[in-house]
């Protein structure tokens, strides 16, 4: 049996796109004589749907477009996800299921069981969970089929009281396929790899896993899918943040060594450049804008993300805005214009002072004895927010916020001002990474000019003033963000690893104070095991701070 995997990129609602692209990769498998086609979860309406799932129309439009595809299934079999409705009347109205289609009609339903709510997951909210186990028999072998979830039930810390597999082997299965929405985040790949290969050796059956590949929003999906033989062993490795189609014989999986190369795994670096490349192109491209503006400070994050945004976009659609204030260096004016030079983006100057200049005197009376102090300065951000906005409305250009992480974190930044913008690019990214990013970036050539990598990092919004003036050194900043929020670690478990009891909880208040502004700020391009936005959700006014 020759078994080709589909690793393409949907689009959340476009039906006829989705169907489209589907049915060509179908028709491409069976040139490369293919018998069977297995496309990913959710591939007919694009995950993850959400609210979407609520209305009738969307569930109806699935059906009729898995039907029209399932004309094109005639002398191939396709595997295929989709929404579909659950009958019965008692519990959730839908299933995430699976359709196995053979000679134009679809032949077997599976449906998932296991549904994940942690994280930027939510399917219990919307799908029922599936209790009857099936294997579908195609050219007289055995197919145990999952979803996803359905084999991430394996670890020594189980989130749910069974194991769809463990049904499914009860019929002594040939193969396993599982199809999958899996999103990226730098650590992920090891961890599914592992989880996949420990199923093939539970079970001691071949493993073909699909995934999908580009961006939903602030969700990203990497690609990767996987061949494994019975034993575990990764017998081959698909395309990364890459559509990709190959074509895998049963036999030779499980009998052949070294049959297929496996794609090159690159290191976290690469992988967060290139999933925030993705993440930009997918947002502009599924939006339906091409052009893109920042406000350009000569600071390594703007840097960062005018160069990104050039890569995705084009130099030519991107409007990097340079808008000095009365304390901007000019060192700082020259680094942005160097970086202008070096990635050929278009600019503007647009100076603050005057309009700075003017909202003081406006506030003179009532600001009448108080000295100038942080106000001043989120007046000075916000008047740079005014003109971002401004070029956006004007000329169709979408706003990239340029917040790193480690400013979102604790609320280094000013609402309405620097924080603003339609898609947050960097602010699932550590300030620590970012100087990583730097230099992977300027690997072969300079794009980013040196000394912006090299200065201290500075708002400029007063004489002389550096970020390590209200922060702490990024390096354990970054250190104790890490243990609190990707690790989920209270002060006393962050305190214990050595760090400075006073700094912990100052820094931790910080964070727990600044989740007002994070609740305003433009959905972040996920990269990271935990982001902020969908996947990490905390209360506005509690009082509790870990």
């Amino acid at each position: 049996m020759k078994i080709a995997l589909a690793q393409l990129n949907y689009h959340i609602g476009n039906f006829e796109h989705n169907q489209k692209h589907i049915i060509h990769h179908i028709n491409l498998a069976k040139e490369k004589g293919a018998d069977l086609v297995v496309f990913a979860e959710l591939a007919i309406c694009g995950y993850p749907p959400r609210d979407f799932l609520n209305y009738t129309d969307f569930i109806e439009r699935c059906d009729i477009t898995a039907k029209e595809i399932a004309k094109h299934c005639v002398g191939i079999a396709c595997i295929l996800g989709l929404p579909i409705k659950n009958d019965i009347l008692e519990g959730k109205d839908l299933y995430n299921a699976a359709y196995f289609i053979e000679d134009g009609n679809v032949k077997v339903i599976t449906k998932k069981a296991l549904l994940p709510t942690y994280d930027v997951f939510d399917e219990y909210r919307y799908f029922e969970p599936n209790d009857e186990f099936k294997c579908i028999m195609f050219k007289g072998k055995k197919i145990a089929l999952t979803i996803c979830e359905d084999l991430w039930n394996i670890n020594d810390n189980p989130l749910y009281v069974s194991c769809p597999m463990d049904e499914l082997i009860k019929e002594q299965p040939d193969l396993m396929i599982n199809i999958a929405a899996s999103p990226f985040n730098y650590r992920h790949d090891e961890d599914r790899i592992q989880v996949l290969s420990d199923n093939a050796q539970k079970y001691n059956l071949p493993l073909f896993y699909v995934n999908q590949v580009g961006a939903q929003t602030e969700i990203i999906f990497d690609g990767g899918s996987l061949v494994f033989d019975e034993i575990g062993e990764v017998k081959a490795e698909m395309k990364y943040f890459e559509e990709d189609l190959q074509v895998f014989d049963l036999d030779e999986v499980q009998h052949v060594k070294n049959k297929y190369p496996a794609a090159p795994r690159a290191e976290d670096i690469e992988q967060i450049h290139d999933a925030l490349v993705l993440g930009i192109r997918d947002y502009f491209k599924k939006s339906g804008f091409t052009k893109a503006t920042l406000g350009l400070s000569g600071g390594i994050d703007s840097a960062i993300v005018c160069a990104l945004a050039c890569k995705a976009l084009g130099a030519e659609n991107v409007m990097a805005v340079l808008m000095p204030s009365k304390y901007s260096s000019d060192h700082s004016i020259k680094d942005a214009l160097d970086l202008v030079k070096n990635i050929g983006c278009k600019h503007e100057i647009i100076e603050i002072k005057e309009a700075a200049n003017a909202f003081d005197s406006m506030l003179a009376k009532p600001f009448t004895g108080l000295s100038p102090n942080l106000t001043e300065e989120n007046i000075q951000a916000r008047c740079r927010g005014i003109i971002l906005m401004a070029m956006s409305n004007k000329f169709g250009y979408i706003l990239l916020n340029t917040s790193n992480k480690s400013e979102c974190a604790v609320g280094y930044g000013t609402l309405y001002g620097d924080m603003c913008g339609a898609i947050g690019v960097i602010g699932d990214v550590y300030k620590t990474q970012i100087f990583q990013l730097a230099r992977y970036i300027n690997k072969d050539v300079e794009i980013i000019p040196e000394n912006t990598i090299v200065k201290p990092p500075s708002a400029e919004l007063r004489p002389d003033q550096k970020d390590s003036d209200s922060l702490p050194d990024y390096g354990i900043l970054d250190e104790i963000l890490f243990h609190h929020i990707e690790l989920q670690k209270g002060s006393k478990a962050i305190i214990a690893e050595g760090y400075d009891e006073a700094l912990v909880h100052r820094v931790l208040k910080m964070v727990t104070q600044a989740e007002f502004k994070r609740y305003q700020t433009p959905p972040i391009l996920r990269v990271s095991p935990k982001a902020f936005g969908m996947g990490r959700r905390m209360p506005i006014v509690g009082k509790y701070t870990p």
